[in-house]
């Protein structure tokens, strides 16, 4: 690989991240689509290609997983745009009152993982549950149904299209409506017909970005819809690698099918935002700009406030509810209100402090390799012409197509070859790759866009004065995409420390991390020691960053 960028000394740069992104986002892909080719390539064999996807592929139970992971995906999309869009688009337009209040409660479902929020609200719903509890009814039937898993999903994923929607709108602003309604439009007709078309960027990738999230998640398909009897691609996967006979190729096949999905939900995207432009922006919109709420005040005041009880106020209240209870069958009781399920976690009851320390491991370290991995391969892409780039952007790319479960697998067919000298299967260095294949995204989408903010004779003008290529990325170029890049890691932290499918699929025998506790406690019906040290994970890893960023923001490392 030969430098010829900026800095002429980029081939350190771009072979770190070449040999990183090969390790951990090739290896796991391509052990898949080989695995999925040749059936006994377990063995050590390329007998019978192919032999394996005639079988799968026209097993009928496909057809149904297949149906109902898009259908899954469908309805959470439009459940999620039927919440956030009204509530963006007032966000964007009108005065709110507490409106940064609002910003962090609608944010916080984003922040707990889905798993744990499908935990709390069948805690909830299910019979002799905390609503039966307080009004005398449950509502099981409708929670154990493809609705159920939508607004359970929906309350989840929503803040993405919140977020996206109402910065989009705000940036659009009111202006183009009142042109449209100088020219006789109805206020209803001005926003359809033209604020609503122009703020199409941020919509249709955040619905994109929903669809994605929907269709590779597997903690509420597991709990809720293996009860219900309705079946998703990821929950197909893990039966085949986990349930006896293991069937790897079919496994292999049923990643493939779902990374095509994947594939195609982002490439529609690119296509959708590429057929014509949507600037309208012309400087920075301003508070003056937005209007008083008048007499819509209370109903969309009201509206602010059920969404951010139920999306975060039920979740929480029911795991914090089930941590304080001395007995589940005690119910809401004072009497029944005990700490002992946090002692027990302390205590390190069933390894509870043991699954913390590991858990915190290993997000630090997914923090450090991808970080590392980003800005090396984010710098070679966008400050480099070294021949090859080309491969490393599209390795980048990649695990943005790879759901988790994808790359779990991939991970057991790539590691657990027979006659390797060396493996980290079977250790804790397999759940480090699977974390750093799975959000190696997050550090290289942040960096990237740091790095196309600085102009290059930054750089050029270090060479001038004698730096190496060295030399100029370590003092100038790294301290300027640091703040992005330090976000990015502490996001990736938070994420990695309570990640669940890659952690059940192929964690070593009789290691346990936060997900495969709190999972496993439910499953064996300690959910109270589950729920408290749900409660604490959520409390660490939602507080750690946003502590750590504040020091950083004090000791001016960071922007405000």
């Amino acid at each position: 690989m030969r430098g010829n960028g900026i800095g002429g000394g980029t081939a350190p740069a771009a072979w770190l991240a070449t040999a990183g992104l090969v390790i951990v986002v090739a290896v796991p892909f391509i052990a898949v689509v080989l695995q999925g080719i040749f059936p006994e390539l377990g063995q050590g064999s390329f007998a019978r290609p192919f032999s394996s996807l005639y079988a799968t592929l026209a097993d009928s139970s496909l057809i149904r997983m297949g149906g109902n992971t898009i259908l899954l995906g469908a309805c959470v999309v439009f459940a999620s745009a039927l919440v956030a869009v009204p509530l963006g688009v007032f966000r964007a337009l009108y005065r709110i009152p507490f409106a940064p209040l609002w910003d962090v409660l609608l944010l916080v479902p984003f922040m707990i993982p889905p798993y744990i929020a499908t935990l709390g609200w069948i805690m909830t719903l299910q019979p002799r549950g905390y609503l039966q509890q307080l009004a005398g009814f449950n509502l099981a039937p409708f929670l154990f149904s493809i609705f159920g898993m939508t607004l359970v999903m929906a309350f989840n994923t929503f803040p993405v299209v919140y977020f996206a929607v109402s910065r989009t709108v705000e940036a659009v602003g009111a202006r183009y409506a009142d042109v449209g309604r100088v020219f006789g439009a109805a206020p209803a007709r001005a926003f359809w017909r033209i604020t609503l078309p122009l703020s199409a960027p941020g919509l249709t990738a955040s619905l994109m970005l929903v669809f994605a999230a929907a269709i590779e998640e597997y903690g509420t398909p597991a709990a809720l819809g293996r009860r219900a009897g309705f079946q998703v691609l990821v929950t197909g996967i893990d039966l085949r690698v986990t349930d006896w006979p293991i069937d790897l190729p079919g496994a292999a096949i049923l990643s493939l099918v779902l990374v095509a999905m994947s594939l195609v939900t982002f490439l529609l995207q690119r296509w959708i935002l590429a057929r014509r432009s949507y600037q309208t922006v012309g400087g920075k919109p301003t508070a003056k700009d937005k209007r008083p709420l008048g007499a819509l005040k209370v109903p969309v005041m009201i509206a602010f406030t059920v969404v951010a009880f139920l999306a975060t106020g039920v979740p929480l209240l029911a795991i914090l509810a089930t941590a304080l209870a001395r007995t589940i069958s005690g119910g809401l009781a004072f009497d029944n209100v005990s700490l002992d399920n946090f002692m027990a976690v302390f205590g390190n009851s069933a390894g509870a402090v043991t699954a913390l320390i590991n858990s915190f491991s290993l997000g630090i370290g997914t923090a450090l390799i991808t970080g590392l991995i980003g800005v090396t391969a984010a710098y070679t892409v966008v400050k480099t012409k070294i021949s090859g780039r080309l491969a490393i952007d599209v390795m980048t790319i990649l695990p943005n197509a790879l759901p988790g479960i994808v790359v779990a697998v991939g991970l057991i067919l790539a590691w657990n070859m027979p006659g390797l000298p060396i493996t980290p299967y079977n250790t804790a260095f397999i759940l480090l790759l699977a974390y750093c294949c799975i959000l190696l995204p997050q550090p290289v989408r942040y960096t990237t866009a740091a790095f196309q903010q600085i102009g290059d004779n930054l750089e050029a003008a270090a060479r001038v004065c004698g730096a190496n290529g060295v030399t100029a990325f370590r003092r100038i170029l790294l301290p300027l995409v640091f703040p992005s890049l330090a976000s990015s890691m502490l996001l990736v932290f938070a994420l990695a420390s309570r990640e669940l499918v890659a952690s059940v699929v192929v964690a070593p025998v009789g290691m346990q991390m936060i997900a495969t506790f709190i999972w496993r406690q439910f499953e064996q019906g300690s959910i109270g020691l589950g729920m408290a040290m749900a409660f604490i994970a959520i409390c660490i890893t939602t507080l750690l960053p946003l502590i750590l960023m504040g020091l950083m923001r004090r000791g001016n490392m960071v922007a405000d």
